[in-house]
């Protein structure tokens, strides 16, 4: 499996703004669409944002849209997740991966194990 690095995360206000970046290891990334998942205390891993291989076409959970932005640099082999407007409830640990470009955008662990994520919090 590939490895993933997951950072930029930390604590920010209501209202402000953070950068997320994930670092995979030398496979084959660019042949891959990819995500971002977060998972809240208490609750399960949930989907964020998509991104097609070529970076073309891009999907968001309908709680983020209007705020996140994904982005690729395939020759970093790098995802990132530009997030504005943060609110309390998008407090949660962030990771990424692989995903299937369908109806639920489900990861394929199969391409890389889960990282340690990055914590975002945000205050009130």
């Amino acid at each position: 499996q590939v490895q993933l690095a997951e950072s930029g995360g930390g604590l920010v206000q209501a209202g402000g703004s953070l950068r997320l970046s994930c670092a995979a290891s030398g496979h084959t990334f660019s042949n891959y669409h990819m995500g971002w998942f977060r998972q809240a205390p208490g609750k399960e891993r949930e989907f964020v944002a998509a991104i097609t291989w070529s970076g073309f076409s891009t999907h968001y959970a309908d709680s983020v849209k209007g705020r996140f932005t994904i982005s690729r640099d395939n020759a970093k082999n790098t995802l990132y997740l530009q997030m504005n407007s943060l609110k309390p409830e998008d407090t949660a640990v962030y990771y990424c991966n692989a995903v299937k470009w369908g109806t639920y955008f489900e990861a394929l662990e199969d391409f890389g194990s889960w990282g340690q994520g990055t914590q975002v919090t945000v205050s009130s």
